[in-house]
């Protein structure tokens, strides 16, 4: 099995009107979609919103579609319960990309950045091909795959783990530096570009964690 986290970019004309709410609220920034499940073309759905629920309530309030919703407030946003009709080329988010042998595995983040962040678990051959048939306005990014069964990024490897460590210890990221690659090469007794590739590659793939915003 492997997973892989995608982001899912829409164009304008692709977003959802709950999606471009968000998008367009100054008041809102992303919801969490915790969980929930799709029944005879009824999407139920459990979600914590990051923003003002008088801003996001009417995206939905008075919505045909939406039977019905709850919203309990937080001090960071507001947990939302929502019940809504799917339209009839409607699919649900957890079942939309959903084969034999993958699995859309919650929280799915929809952001303020017209992107939807998910993991995908699976078979490889069918990860492969879960995202082929995207919707018109919609493109893919992947950003990262692992061969674990896990729903958060992979962490550095040992090497770049022990150089990172080796680079704090000896203040290569204190200000001013304390010391320079060569240090940390000599510490690690290894080429200076061989230490320099391995601190790029960890601080790649520690920075890309932050900036990712998993939840």
């Amino acid at each position: 099995m492997k997973s892989m986290r995608v982001a899912l970019a829409h164009d304008e004309e692709a977003l959802s009107p709950i999606h471009e709410g968000i998008c367009t609220s100054p008041d809102l920034e992303r919801e969490i979609i915790l969980g929930g499940q799709s029944v005879d073309g009824v999407e139920t759905i459990t979600s914590f919103v990051d923003g003002d629920a008088d801003a996001y309530e009417p995206l939905i309030a008075g919505r045909e579609t939406v039977l019905e919703y709850d919203i309990a407030h937080d001090e960071d946003g507001f947990f939302l319960y929502l019940r809504q009709e799917l339209g009839p080329e409607g699919l649900s988010l957890l079942n939309a990309l959903a084969q034999d042998t993958v699995v859309v595995v919650p929280p799915i983040e929809v952001r303020s950045d017209r992107t939807i962040r998910m993991t995908v678990v699976g078979h490889p051959t069918a990860l492969s091909s879960v995202f082929v048939d995207l919707t018109d306005g919609v493109t893919m990014d992947v950003r990262w795959v692992s061969d674990d069964v896990t729903v958060t990024e992979p962490s550095v490897s040992d090497r770049q783990r022990a150089a990172l460590q080796t680079a704090w210890n000896v203040g290569f990221y204190e200000v001013p530096r304390r010391n320079g690659i060569e240090t940390v090469a000599d510490e690690l007794d290894c080429a200076v570009s061989t230490a320099s590739e391995l601190l790029r590659r960890g601080e790649a793939s520690a920075i890309g964690r932050m900036l990712d915003g998993s939840p």
